[in-house]
């Protein structure tokens, strides 16, 4: 007898022992080589609702609830075919149409040739275990407030996606347009409903193949196959959400009005991923990339994604990830631009300009690098850094002979509303030991409109003893009562108003000159680059000023260089 027989009539053995048991405790049907039903215990009968008259002399297809594949039931039989025993979990139908699951055990009788002849089915009703996995299974794979898939759902649906679906397919990504007003007006229960109401909507506008998920917050994807990548089909059917949001949504009797931002993609290439789930996730960030750039359109619209807008993503997250360290790996640098005394000709000061050069990414304009410090918060360190690197040079300097009025730095909102900026201000000057007036600090006009806070942080630098600036003044707004109320130094005429001279320039400029004039406050403009330029400003008493006329920003020791060839 072969090993495996031997291990049957083992299995036999034991189930023969404990008989009574099987027939209290378990379900138990007897069949022939063929399937065909020959004996059923009274445990089988309770649960599939049929009585043994009505099993006895059928086939299990009597319980098929079409759950399982062919595949599934062709290695069921091959296993039990070829005389070894069969263990797994099968879905089946009552006679009331109703599902169950057993744990099912399948042995085969042999005869003398080795070839079974009948079998015997163990089975356990495990519907209540299989009931409470479907509940686990909802809460990891679909969102608990809308019931929507969630992207766990989205990342096991993938994996089973053809080159053919994944090549026709078109991912929205949808943001609610200024939906955190919603929660802070009427609280999280109240935005809770608003984002059920836009589930139910959004499912309106799809056809049976496309399906919509949350991502979380108030953000949703949308996942269309039905459309074929077909431009016009797309657009249709972004219309149709559009239009959902024109009609107005109802919170506890009030009526509330949203927009939604949609972001647009078509799948990638499958050929540069090595999975489909990589397809889909890039199709995602590039539909996610296009709403960006509809929400910077002020919302209530749709983008399709564009390469042009991926190299500026890209671009982003490079200048992002380098910019994490760019101050410990000491890649900022400072360079100086004179501040000349129009009249005289002589260097009377410098304004500190911050520069970043990265080994990967070479120099970065500070238009892209500063906004992205103060979006990481790391620009509280920087701002320090160069507030102690500035300090120290003009120390150097005064120690060399070079005298200079002040060294003026700019300053971002960020930095200035800190609840310790004036304190760490006052702690650099002291371990530098730099006297307060030669240092100035360039504010702009955004950054003083709420008066009262500003008000008192700058009578505080006053205090001390530092200069305060405007920079970019006339491009921003500013009141002439808030001006009266601040202790500042100085007026900077943006350059754009000095390019303009030749036309509206001249009457906003000559405004300027005589408001600070009568202000008592310094006047300098900036953007000074042709003679012609000097000259007017000269004839309308504007007293100082900087430009690429003198010096473009240039490093600590080129200043040192001007100041000598030009205080003779």
């Amino acid at each position: 007898m072969s090993d495996n027989n031997i291990e049957l009539h083992k299995e036999l053995k034991r189930l023969r022992n404990i008989e009574l048991v099987l027939n209290e405790s378990s379900i138990v049907v007897f069949t022939n080589q063929r399937g065909i039903i020959q004996h059923a215990n009274d445990k089988f009968c309770e649960l599939s609702q049929y009585s043994k008259e009505e099993l006895i002399g059928s086939s299990h297809n009597i319980i098929n609830s079409g759950y399982h594949s062919r595949d599934f039931f062709k290695e069921m039989w091959r296993t039990i075919g070829t005389g070894n025993i069969w263990r797994g979990e099968i879905k089946n139908k009552r006679k009331d149409g109703t599902y169950y699951w057993v744990n099912t055990i399948i042995v085969p009788f042999l005869d003398e040739r080795g070839k079974p002849y009948q079998y015997v089915a163990i089975r356990h009703d495990i519907t209540k275990l299989k009931e409470q996995e479907e509940v686990i299974k909802k809460m990891a794979y679909y969102d608990y407030l809308t019931f929507l898939p969630n992207r766990n759902w989205v990342n096991e649906w993938a994996k089973g996606q053809t080159r053919e679906t994944l090549n026709n397919l078109t991912v929205l990504f949808l943001d609610l347009d200024s939906f955190k007003s919603i929660n802070d007006k009427l609280g999280h229960y109240a935005g809770d409903n608003v984002l059920k109401d836009v589930a139910k909507r959004l499912k309106g506008c799809l056809d049976p193949e496309d399906f919509i998920v949350r991502q979380g917050g108030d953000e949703f994807i949308i996942f269309l196959t039905s459309v074929k990548n077909n431009k016009e089909a797309i657009v249709s059917i972004v219309e149709r959400i559009k239009k959902q949001f024109t009609m107005p949504f109802y919170i506890n009797n009030e009526q509330l009005f949203i927009t939604v931002s949609i972001g647009i993609s078509k799948s990638p290439e499958e050929a540069k991923f090595s999975t489909s789930l990589e397809v889909i996730e890039k199709a995602i960030v590039h539909a996610d990339t296009a709403m960006y750039y509809a929400k910077k359109r002020y919302g209530n619209t749709h983008s399709f994604n564009t390469d042009e807008q991926n190299n500026q993503i890209d671009r982003y997250y490079n200048l992002v990830s380098e910019l994490q360290n760019a101050l410990s790996n000491n890649e900022f640098f400072i360079v100086y631009q004179p501040l000349i005394d129009l009249a005289k000709g002589k260097i009377i000061g410098v304004e500190a300009l911050l520069r970043w050069k990265n080994e990967k990414l070479g120099f970065v304009s500070p238009m892209e690098f500063i906004p992205l410090l103060e979006e990481l918060g790391l620009i509280y360190y920087v701002g320090n850094w160069v507030l102690q690197s500035v300090c120290k040079q003009m120390k150097e300097w005064q120690n060399k002979g070079i005298l200079l009025e002040r060294a003026a730095i700019n300053v971002s909102p960020i930095q200035f509303n800190e609840l310790n900026f004036v304190t760490d201000v006052k702690k650099t000057l002291e371990e530098t030991r730099l006297e307060p007036q030669f240092l100035e600090l360039e504010i702009t006009e955004g950054t003083i409109m709420d008066i009262n806070k500003s008000e008192t942080t700058l009578s505080n630098l006053k205090d001390i003893g530092v200069g305060i600036s405007i920079d970019d003044f006339g491009t921003g707004y500013s009141s002439l009562s808030y001006l009266k109320r601040l202790p500042i130094n100085t007026l900077k005429i943006d350059k754009s108003f000095i390019d303009d001279l030749d036309s509206d320039g001249k009457l906003i400029v000559n405004t300027i000159i005589t408001m600070g004039t009568n202000l008592n406050y310094k006047v300098l403009a900036e953007g000074i680059e042709t003679a012609d330029q000097l000259r007017y400003l000269k004839s309308q008493n504007c007293l100082e000023g900087q430009g690429y006329f003198f010096s473009k920003p240039v490093s600590p020791e080129e200043i040192e260089q001007y100041y000598y060839e030009h205080q003779k």
